[in-house]
């Protein structure tokens, strides 16, 4: 068996060694546009591409830096190469929080320049947080003990066709490295 994944785009990528060259914005948001938010416990298609998406329009909404908005866009980038893995179990295989990191950080490094900062990763944190209260309460009726987040962008968690997530990714994304 080898130890690589062939990508939407052909190319041979391993994901315990990612090498930035390897890493494509086309095979990124063609896979989030496919891969199902909560393992696909949800009432009905949400793409972690739309969540990504609406993480990056509240960071704009929010007059945060380009490099923070386009860190929001690219936050769950790791997941095209990985899969998702839920939160609660994620904490129990911290190799694959690693090796997650590992790519995400060359994710950013290829388009950001560089990881994040330490206040960078916060914001982007605290904007994945928030959105996440939305989709728990829309997208499987979970309400939390914690108070509503107050959102600066109109979101929604409808379904939308993967191929309209895909296009609409790479649109931000090239609007996004413009701003940089």
């Amino acid at each position: 068996m080898p130890d690589y994944i062939t990508t939407y785009g052909g190319t041979h990528f391993v994901p315990v060694k990612p090498e930035a060259d390897k890493i494509h914005i086309t095979d990124i948001a063609h896979a989030l546009s496919l891969l199902c938010r909560g393992n696909g416990h949800v009432k009905h298609f949400f793409s972690v591409g739309q969540h990504c998406i609406n993480c990056a329009v509240e960071a704009v909404a929010r007059g945060y830096s380009g490099r923070v908005c386009l860190a929001c866009l690219l936050h769950d980038a790791g997941e095209a190469y990985m899969s998702d893995v839920p939160r609660p179990f994620k904490k129990y295989i911290p190799e694959y929080e690693g090796y997650e990191e590992q790519i995400l950080d060359t994710i950013y490094s290829k388009y950001l320049g560089s990881p994040l900062t330490e206040e960078e990763a916060i914001l982007v944190k605290e904007i994945d947080d928030d959105m996440l209260y939305f989709d728990l309460r829309e997208l499987l009726n979970e309400y939390t003990n914690q108070e509503e987040p107050e959102m600066k962008s109109i979101f929604s968690q409808e379904m939308v066709p993967f191929l309209e997530v895909e296009k609409r990714y790479l649109e931000l994304f090239s609007q996004m490295m413009d701003r940089l």
